[in-house]
């Protein structure tokens, strides 16, 4: 029987030696779904165009949403900028999966929700590709110094996991700016459509607050933080961080109702 109503993943970035594929299969093993959502940046074309790294868990993780699939459960495929050529064959079904461009999602207790990859409210992504390719590479380059840097936390003695990504949003003020900035664009969009909140990821920041009476969701990353969102059979929604480090650590689980705060220096580092 499935374990919950829905799962919500986004920037997976499979094809990318960042990505935290062995975790997210662990993740996936543990949460049988009615459906899950894949919300862009699922494979990494982007980063494929300059090398492709494409491990057997990565190709594990393809084989087991199309096994999911094949078995029933509803999976639908939301591409995003990353894997935005997969936007031409929006409204195709691919081994049982859905490719649209976005949607209405129905929660259990009656609240709708945009699900969409966010890019759409991305200025730098939208008229400024250059830039947004540059930061890719940047941010590619902090999670590898992440890894090293690890390691010799580790080595030292130094428990629980350290982002040095999401140290540098937090502490970068245009970084901080650009998020709030993305958010709010994001909510806008939603309440133009009459809705209760919206679902996406883009930005590798994972929370869930609510924003001027709407409910703002971001998945997070399988690149360093290693996040979805759940919903439960009673429309719950729930941010779950399942950890990162060379050892899987028992997941950490941060409940809120969709429109209540979540602690988000924790989320983002854990």
């Amino acid at each position: 029987m499935p374990k919950v109503r829905s799962l919500f993943l986004s920037d997976i970035h499979l094809g990318t030696r960042a990505c935290q594929a062995e975790r997210l299969l662990d993740f996936l093993r543990e949460h049988p779904a009615e459906q899950t959502f894949l919300i862009g940046d699922i494979v990494d074309f982007w980063a494929m165009s300059r090398s492709i790294c494409w491990t057997q868990a990565q190709n594990t993780v393809v084989q087991k949403l199309l096994r999911r699939a094949r078995a029933g459960e509803r999976v639908v495929f939301i591409p995003g900028n990353h894997d935005e050529v997969l936007r031409e064959y929006c409204g195709i079904v691919f081994g049982e999966i859905e490719v649209v461009d976005e949607m209405v999602h129905e929660t259990a207790d009656g609240r709708r929700f945009l699900l969409i990859h966010g890019d759409q409210f991305d200025q730098v992504t939208r008229h400024h590709r250059w830039v947004a390719v540059l930061g890719d590479k940047a941010y590619d380059l902090l999670v590898r110094l992440n890894h090293w840097l690890s390691w010799i936390r580790r080595k030292l003695g130094r428990p629980g996991y350290w982002s040095l990504a999401g140290y540098a949003k937090r502490r970068v003020k245009t970084a901080l700016n650009f998020i709030f900035d993305f958010e709010e664009s994001a909510v806008h969009h939603a309440r133009e459509r009459g809705l209760d909140g919206v679902i996406c990821g883009h930005i590798h920041w994972a929370t869930m607050r609510e924003i001027d009476g709407l409910a703002y969701i971001n998945c997070g990353d399988w690149v360093d933080s290693c996040t979805a969102i759940v919903e439960h059979f009673d429309g719950r929604l729930e941010l779950v961080a399942w950890g990162a480090g060379s050892a899987l650590p028992e997941p950490r689980r941060l409940a809120a109702p969709a429109a209540g705060p979540v602690n988000e220096s924790e989320t983002a580092e854990a």
